[in-house]
């Protein structure tokens, strides 16, 4: 494992909390990842580089990391809890492909725009909001000769 201290154990020290080696380990987990774990995702990481690491202690500190707003715990409508590094200076939505639960996230600042747009004319300045887009694939109108053209 990088002997860098991670983004998160960075956030953690910062706000004085005490750094555990399991704590240290879940924190490299969650700051690697490129993708949203669950529970079940982060334990399984975690295990594999200290298997002293048990899920009650995942649980625990992932808890705990999200009550410090270390990382957001996010949820797509699958029934899992799914956790992501907290950041304030990269705004981006979700784009849950609900066939596969496979998460894309995205920038657009047209809508940003449109968001800010429609608190102001309702007469409030956006202070925070959450946007998940869920939906399935579009099959490409090439990928299917026989497909009609104006399908």
């Amino acid at each position: 494992m990088n002997t860098q201290i991670s983004s998160i154990e960075a956030a953690c020290i910062e706000k004085g909390m005490k750094m555990t080696e399991q704590r240290r380990v879940i924190a490299r987990v969650l700051s690697d990842s490129t993708d949203h774990p669950d529970v079940e995702g982060v334990y399984q990481r975690a295990s594999s580089i200290d298997p002293k690491i048990s899920i009650a202690t995942v649980y625990r500190t992932l808890r705990l990391f999200d009550i410090a707003n270390i990382i957001e715990r996010l949820d797509f409508g699958d029934g899992r809890a799914r956790y992501e590094v907290a950041t304030e200076d990269s705004h981006h939505h979700h784009l849950i492909d609900v066939k596969t639960g496979d998460v894309l996230e995205f920038e657009n600042e047209d809508l940003e725009n449109i968001k800010k747009q429609i608190a102001k004319d309702l007469g409030y300045k956006l202070v925070g909001e959450r946007l998940e887009l869920y939906g399935v694939r579009i099959e490409s109108k090439t990928s299917d000769p026989n497909r009609n053209q104006e399908d």
